[in-house]
């Protein structure tokens, strides 16, 4: 591999980014960071990057506000340091829920980390699965989105399961199931879900699922009190196997007990955010993203097509 490649990991996702680096057969940057009394962050790179080509991976979750802002420190002394061009490798889009205003006097935060990022030095954004595509137009630079849908329906595909029907959480959701039904040659249903008072309430089914085996595909999961309806009421129309598939483990409070009351008998996610959960939930199967994370470095790296990392012959001709 080029010596003018380096892959640097922030403190979210120091695994993740050894996985990149063990995986393109390079050493992982050294960096050290440093926190104060007053918590506040320091950061030193502890090599030469001058004119090199960085990849900063540093991922969106819990203390959110700690790790955008560490990936902004990081940044800013990448920048200050000579690095030819800066990618920041977010698998987890920070805010990427906040990414409309549908409500009077409110922020677009997607927006705003765009804004933020490209300021402090960042030179493109490399990320998975967003919650929205809009989010691209958010970074003034070359966003690349990388798809789980592959690595998800192969490991589907080597389970061997029959009569599948692929469902989505919502309409909004609708075009990402419709990839994974064409790339699991399944039908397709949609829940018609609906948000009323805070609480969101499954209405109806839209597709046949009785007797089928059912799975819902979503780009993350927080609570799970959402899925655990959704995997209830398709049990209740008669689904026999319930199983869920989701890229960004966000699993917040309540995420054990919510999916230990659900009907699914697994659930799918990626490390696009750490999983450590105390205690762990049995059915939950964790898939790396590591090595599609390194070839979308790689190919950035040497100007090679990155949609050749997720898609292929299989994928719909429509696809970016």
């Amino acid at each position: 591999m080029n010596e003018n490649l380096k892959v640097f990991a922030g403190s979210a996702s120091i695994d993740l980014a050894q996985e990149i680096v063990d995986y393109l057969g390079i050493p992982l940057g050294e960096i050290e960071f440093t926190y104060f009394e007053n918590d506040n962050t320091f950061v030193q790179i502890k090599e030469n990057v001058r004119e090199k080509d960085v990849f900063l991976v540093q991922t969106s979750c819990r203390p959110v506000d700690h790790n955008f802002m560490e990936a902004l420190i990081m940044t800013d002394a990448l920048m200050r340091a000579s690095a030819k061009r800066i990618t920041l490798v977010m698998p987890y889009y920070a805010y990427a829920r906040s990414e409309k205003k549908d409500h009077p006097r409110i922020p677009i935060t997607a927006a705003l980390v765009g804004k933020l990022v490209k300021t402090a030095g960042v030179s493109r954004i490399l990320t998975m699965d967003l919650h929205a595509e809009a989010i691209q137009g958010f970074f003034d630079g070359p966003v690349d989105q990388l798809l789980a849908r592959k690595l998800v329906s192969d490991h589907i595909k080597q389970m061997g399961l029959e009569n599948i029907v692929a469902v989505s959480p919502d309409v909004g959701g609708a075009n990402r199931t419709r990839g994974y039904a064409h790339r699991l040659k399944c039908p397709l249903a949609i829940l018609d879900k609906r948000r009323q008072n805070g609480k969101v309430t499954i209405f109806n089914v839209f597709g046949d699922v009785k007797d089928k085996t059912v799975i819902i595909f979503d780009d993350e999961i927080a609570s799970g009190g959402t899925m655990k309806d959704a995997s209830i009421a398709l049990k209740d129309k008669g689904a026999i196997e319930i199983y869920a598939a989701v890229t960004h483990p966000v699993f917040g409070d309540g995420i054990q007990e919510n999916l230990k009351k659900s009907a699914f008998k697994e659930i799918i996610v990626t490390n696009t955010i750490p999983v450590n959960l105390d205690p762990p939930i049995d059915n939950l199967t964790v898939l790396s993203v590591g090595q599609i994370l390194g070839d979308a470095i790689k190919n950035i790296h040497t100007g090679a097509s990155v949609s050749h990392v997720f898609l292929d012959p299989e994928d719909e001709s429509d696809d970016k």
